[in-house]
């Protein structure tokens, strides 16, 4: 027996927070309990999240085959698109996941204990600043049955728990979240239809220029669909608090079918052009919501006892912090594209096909953020932080490998793939420049997508906001100046620096233990 007061070195090896991200590296690939759990819900999540890039790179590639201005166009309106869509959808989804995990495990241990679960409940609020001192010192208790005999019997025990899965969830979270996302979903179409060519200037689409009439019209009619992307996304970040990431994968993949099998008919057959490709894309998503909501009414009683149980306060709060952080990350991205828009039809057609490529790939890593955030959320809930601790550094250490991986399979699909998206041989040649940099950044663009879940698994919006806004005053300098001095290589450097830094501020967060982390320094 080791006497009293000799400290082992194994005790202090660890000590500091930084050292955290090491912790258990041997188990990363081994299929455990957490191993597992992040398994079903990171796999169904990661497949539905990259069955949308991978339509919109089958539009891309039949769009490609129409004419390099027509791609070029098609490039310009998606990009802003999707910049406009994230500013709505990335907080809606973010907090909504967190929240409807939370409120989902709250109700299930008041259940459990007997007790009428309260939704407007200081719980819920105090979850934002991470575990107070007692919460530290509290040990977790695994949720076993009672034992017969003690409050309950056994037949009484199963009965209860059959009453519970056949009886509909009432969680405000989920009734707050469709609400947001049909406001906001028909806010941006008016939005989208309205200032469509003022934004399309913005972006180096000038009124002569070739690419204006086949962007507006893609723009426009694409943005018919806002409504159905909102309400649609919205309803996924509920399955994700359930930990339901199937549901939303099965959704997602029917309508991704209906939107490959309609491409070719629309554009070729009906000879509509750049205006089928939009037309197929927006009929896919009013599919995919339908499906959604259909599976969504079986499951939870989406009219809430109150308007007072609604979340309206919690959502705005942390929405706006998210906002934040969204507009901040798509005004790089943005700010990227409308460079290379300035370079001329030829290399905004190279570097879409490169960014789609780049995104594609790497939003794969969002399936390990989405098992993450909703691991974490779920832990921090039951107060059992050793394993919120556990899943953060899993599925960062698995991000890491998937980057490896994805470098490997990026690298070289894209340097032989690429006349896949189009056959114009001055094109292929600028995509060519731009491999190294989207194959090389996938294991940090991987590592920043799951620290992503990880902070919003611990509520931490607040810092996501204002680290962010510290990463892209720093890329927009790059940006101009690296564009300026290298022009489309610039660009890509510039696209490196911004995802670096992302990576670094979510290192500095629970590495140095502050916020919800803070109980990795005791």
């Amino acid at each position: 027996m080791a006497e009293v007061g000799v400290v082992l070195p194994t005790q202090t090896k660890w000590k500091h927070p930084i050292f955290v991200f090491f912790k258990d590296l041997r188990l990363v690939l081994k299929l455990d309990s957490l191993g597992k759990e992040i398994l079903f819900i990171a796999a169904p999540a990661a497949m539905a999240l990259a069955a949308d890039p991978i339509a919109s790179l089958i539009d891309t590639a039949f769009i490609g085959h129409i004419g390099p201005v027509e791609i070029a166009a098609v490039g310009v309106a998606i990009s802003i698109f999707n910049q406009v869509s994230k500013v709505a959808i990335f907080p809606l989804v973010s907090i909504t996941t967190s929240f409807v995990a939370e409120e989902e495990t709250i109700e299930r241990i008041s259940k459990k204990e007997g007790k009428e679960f309260v939704h407007d409940d200081p719980k819920l609020e105090n979850l934002e600043n991470g575990p107070t001192k007692n919460d530290e010192q509290k040990e977790f208790v695994p949720d076993f049955p009672e034992s017969p005999g003690k409050h309950t019997t056994v037949t009484g025990c199963i009965t209860n728990k059959s009453k519970l899965k056949n009886q509909k969830r009432n969680i405000p979270s989920a009734s707050t979240a469709l609400l947001f996302g049909a406001v906001l979903g028909l806010l941006e179409t008016i939005f989208l239809v309205l200032l469509a060519e003022p934004f399309l200037s913005l972006m180096g689409v000038k009124s002569g220029s070739p690419m204006l009439l086949p962007a507006h019209k893609y723009l426009t009619l694409r943005s018919l669909g806002a409504p159905a992307v909102l309400l649609s996304l919205a309803m996924q970040g509920i399955f994700r608090g359930f930990k339901d990431t199937k549901t939303p994968l099965y959704a997602t993949v029917a309508g991704d079918v209906a939107n490959i099998i309609l491409d070719p008919i629309l554009i070729f057959v009906c000879n509509l052009g750049v205006s089928g490709a939009a037309i197929a894309h927006v009929l896919s998503q009013y599919l995919i919501s339908v499906i959604l909501l259909v599976k969504l009414m079986q499951q939870v009683d989406l009219l809430p006892p109150s308007l007072k149980a609604l979340q309206f306060s919690r959502f705005l709060k942390n929405g706006f912090y998210l906002l934040f952080k969204v507009i901040a990350a798509t005004v790089c991205v943005t700010l990227a594209a409308s460079l290379a828009a300035r370079l001329g039809a030829t290399t905004m057609a190279a570097f879409q096909i490169c960014l789609q490529v780049w995104l594609t790939s790497s939003l794969i890593s969002d399936g390990l953020a989405v098992a993450g955030q909703a691991i974490i959320a779920s832990s921090f809930a039951e107060k059992n932080y050793e394993k919120a601790t556990a899943a953060a550094v899993r599925v960062l250490q698995l991000g890491f490998i998937m980057g490896l991986g994805m470098a490997l399979l990026v690298g070289l699909g894209l340097q032989f793939g690429s006349g896949v998206f189009t056959k114009d041989i001055n094109v292929k040649h600028i995509i060519a420049i731009g491999v190294p940099f989207v194959a090389g950044t996938q294991p940090i663009n991987s590592i920043a997508f799951v620290f992503d879940g990880v902070n919003f698994g611990v509520s931490d919006f607040a810092y996501s906001a204002y680290s962010m806004i510290l990463v892209a005053v720093g890329s927009i300098g790059s940006l101009l100046a690296l564009y300026n001095a290298a022009g489309f290589v610039g660009i890509w450097i510039a696209l490196s620096i911004f995802m670096g830094l992302r990576v670094i501020v979510g290192i500095w967060r629970m590495g140095t233990g502050t916020g919800p982390w803070s109980f990795l320094r005791n």
